[in-house]
């Protein structure tokens, strides 16, 4: 009879498929969570198997079971803690002797393992032969292969799940012979049997190799159970010295070398290898992509392809999704209640600012998948390992660690990450150094939310060179990054400790359709609910920064009394007219909402046979004003039409004044203006100040932000054409200095709680802001000021500054802090 319940943990070390294995099992009943205490996230899913729940816990991808790094730990504390009745033991079966290092861990720590041979497409694609029987006898716990990408194994191993998780198959495992270290180790042994209770607890030879290691968890946790801990520790500290002087080696080192040939020793009876190898089709590839001057060109090209798919082409695509999001703020504006001639009520402008706020980044969703997608194809095949690699030899001049990547790459190196789990991720960073470092610099990469506002800027001040142009704000940050970086560690940040750097190259792998379809899905979802929770939030209270204190009484009653002549000029004009009758009173504002009406959904038709229609419905709802509308030959009504449209004019031109006069007077308005004397000289005036002030809670509401302040004259009109008629002393130098201090821009609030939660003080979270903020302002004060005075374009400027960040960056590369000296 079967338990009710089986918790299984998944164990494996990076880019073996455990990820894959872990969505096979469990499908889509799975969520993310965090474990207690850490930042790691972890991913819980189920299945049910013959009436029993199969709980599945995807541990962190780890190369051991050591405590120096959180991914290390939270793997091993959930193993030791949470007593799975199951580990599934991933491997990538191409590199089976490397992976089983992580595997007499797991032996060592006494729980029922399965070992699970994935991808075993790729190893006989090798010629490399496996014998699964005699693997099984060698290390005593059941093997099976699988290569889930292909869907195979899943039916065996849920089976070996449930004959191990039911104690149906006993376990032998082998155990690793530390030779002369035995000696030693049953000395340690015996101090935790007599002077401690773990051993009902914990695995105590399992205890005693970590105590020979120099585990400083397994040692803080003797400390917090152990009376006479310190006593116990300093009898466990003369044994490990004294087998470093006997046998003139660290036990670090001597443990691992044990190990591998307890490897070798398993996988001899058990591992054919091809007569005559076989190079593998990654390493070929990687003659290229990894080679020392081929590998950045080959980078580069990727990056570049990258942008021009996702920004050039995916911003062709907004000509098809701008009409329907026109077409949503239409149908928004038609359930409002109706405005008066200068009259607008609160409900509908209020309703109206957020569609515009929203439609503002919606969008941009095309750009967003495309580019999220290409990135998935790119993680997926295995190139991001590579542009680590790439990225080390650089990173390493500038006080930086290979495993600064990740974050950085999530952070943005290419356009379309987030700060947020950049920083996030730098927990896995082993030095503090590094890891501060990497966190400070996150901020200043490209995240997703300040891509609408690239792309608005580029669109109407650099359209004719656009790809140049993305290529410019998407590899710029990386100049500005890099010089940071070093500053910091030879300044506040030189006494902190620094690690080498590890890593593998994975296989090449074809990315699936279902993977990067499934993953682009996901991540534009995760936008579009942040634009629906903070970015509506905060549109909110911009709203009312915006609309309050309003309109003095006084400029009412002027703008009043400029209606009532606008009026009587026009009722002037078609007075003996046969139509005077049908534009008294309330007709008359009600013409104007037909006229609107009708002149929105215009624009948004598409062929003749479409305008037809159109025109047959609205000649049907009232042929009065329709003939006004549109009077053909019918003089009289064209007469009307002229007096019409010069009455509409004057009442935008109203409503124009109205709207600037309230902002202007706003709270928000206020503090916008006030400081212009500040940012006068980075060329920003109080519009875009409004604009970056309240991209200070979400990057994404800069865009959406202006995308209220102009507001539409006409249905359908683009945010790029009301800003650049909005703006009409604008510049490409203007925008260029403004792209750069989003570049540069402080972290918004959810990543400086980031920043807080991973450095652990508010003190370096303030730093964090307030070094960027200063940064932002000089260098976009350099390119607005000194480009004027130097009478340069926005397109040379952009050249000359690429150009000066270029050479600072190669001159900081090579100047070495004076402890690298020593």
């Amino acid at each position: 009879m079967g338990t009710d319940k089986l918790l299984v943990s998944l164990a494996g070390q990076p880019n073996c498929g455990k990820s894959t294995v872990f969505n096979a099992l469990t499908g889509a009943k799975q969520h993310v969570a965090n474990y207690p205490g850490v930042t790691v996230d972890k991913m819980v899913g189920w299945y049910h198997c013959n009436g029993t729940r199969v709980e599945v816990v995807d541990l962190p991808g780890t190369y051991s079971m050591t405590s120096y790094s959180p991914e290390e730990r939270v793997s091993r504390d959930f193993i030791l803690h949470e007593n799975p009745s199951v580990v599934i033991n991933t491997m990538d079966a191409s590199n089976l002797k490397r992976c089983l290092y992580l595997t007499f861990q797991l032996l060592e720590m006494e729980i029922p393992v399965i070992l699970n041979l994935n991808m075993m497409d790729v190893a006989k694609s090798r010629g490399m032969t496996i014998d699964r029987a005699a693997l099984s006898r060698q290390l005593g716990i059941p093997v099976v292969a699988t290569s889930m990408k292909q869907g195979r194994g899943k039916k065996e191993l849920i089976d070996a799940v449930q004959a191990v998780g039911n104690r149906k198959a006993p376990q032998t495992p082998v155990r690793v012979d530390y030779k002369e270290m035995e000696s030693y180790l049953r000395d340690i042994r015996d101090l935790l049997k007599s002077g401690t209770d773990f051993e009902d607890v914990y695995p105590i030879r399992w205890m005693a190799i970590k105590l020979m290691e120099g585990d400083e968890e397994v040692r803080r946790l003797i400390r917090e159970k152990v009376s006479r801990a310190e006593e116990l520790l300093a009898r466990v500290t003369l044994i490990r010295e004294k087998f470093e002087t006997d046998l003139e080696e660290t036990a670090e080192m001597y443990v691992a070398q044990c190990r591998y040939m307890a490897a070798e020793a398993v996988c001899k009876p058990c591992l054919t290898m091809p007569a005559t190898a076989k190079r593998p089709l990654s390493d070929k590839i990687d003659n290229v992509v990894c080679h020392k001057f081929l590998g950045p060109a080959v980078m580069v090209g990727v990056i570049w392809l990258l942008y021009y798919l996702s920004i050039v082409q995916g911003y062709n695509l907004t000509n098809y999704t701008w009409p329907w999001l026109a077409k949503i703020r239409n149908l928004a504006a038609a359930a409002m209640p109706d405005p008066g001639f200068i009259d607008i009520p609160l409900i509908r402008a209020f309703t109206l600012w957020l569609v515009d706020s929203v439609n503002a980044l919606l969008n941009y969703i095309p750009i967003f998948f495309i580019l999220f997608a290409l990135i998935a194809m790119l993680e997926d095949s295995g190139y991001m390992p590579r542009m680590a690699f790439i990225m080390d030899r650089l990173f390493n001049r500038f006080g930086l660690h290979g495993q600064s990547t990740l974050p950085m790459v999530l952070g943005g190196i290419y356009v379309g990450g987030c700060a947020v789990p950049g920083v996030m991720s730098c927990r896995g960073i082993p030095d503090e150094r590094s890891r501060l470092t990497t966190i400070f610099i996150i901020p200043m990469l490209n995240c997703l939310a300040k891509v609408p506002l690239y792309v608005l800027l580029i669109n109407i001040y650099f359209a004719e060179h656009k790809a140049m142009a993305m290529f410019f704000i998407s590899t710029i940050s990386l100049l500005m990054v890099l010089p940071v970086s070093k500053l910091l560690t030879m300044t506040i940040l030189r006494n902190k400790e620094t690690a080498p750097f590890v890593m593998e190259m994975p296989p090449y792998h074809m990315p699936t359709i279902r993977g990067v379809l499934g993953r682009a899905i996901e991540r534009v979802w995760m936008f579009i609910r942040k634009i629906t929770t903070i970015v509506v939030a905060l549109a909110v209270v911009i709203f009312i920064l915006l609309q309050f204190p309003g309109i003095s009484r006084e400029s009412i009653d002027n703008y009043n009394v400029g209606k009532d002549k606008a009026i009587a000029n026009f009722r002037e004009k078609i007075a003996d007219t046969s139509y005077e009758q049908a534009l008294e009173g309330k007709n008359l504002m009600a013409m104007i909402l037909f006229w609107e009406s009708y002149k929105n959904k215009k624009v948004l038709t598409r062929g003749p046979e479409a305008g037809k229609v159109l025109k047959e419905k609205f000649k049907a709802r009232n042929p009065v004003f329709f003939t006004i509308a549109q009077p053909g030959k019918d003089k009289v009504a064209k007469k009307v039409n002229r007096a019409f449209k010069k009455l509409v004019k004057a009442r935008k031109k109203i409503l124009r004044e109205m709207r600037k006069e309230r902002i202007d007077q706003s709270f928000l308005g206020r503090l916008g203006k006030a400081i212009v004397p500040a940012t006068q000289w980075a060329g920003f005036n109080w519009r875009v100040n409004v604009a970056l002030l309240s991209a200070f809670a979400a990057k994404e509401s800069s865009v959406a932000t202006l995308g209220a302040l102009y507001e539409q004259d006409d249905a359908g009109e683009s945010l790029e054409n009301r800003m650049a008629k909005g703006e009409e002393g604008f510049t490409p130098l203007h925008a260029l200095a403004l792209m750069m201090f989003m570049v540069l821009y402080p972290p918004c609030l959810a990543t400086s709680i980031a920043v807080k939660l991973l450095s652990g003080s508010v003190k370096w979270m303030m730093f964090s802001m307030t070094y960027q903020m200063l940064l932002g302002i000089i260098v976009s004060t350099l390119i607005f000021t000194g480009g004027s005075i130097l009478g340069l374009t926005g397109l040379q400027a952009m050249v000359a500054f690429y150009g000066l960040a270029l050479t600072i960056t190669i001159i900081m590369g090579f100047i070495k802090p004076k402890s690298e000296h020593a």
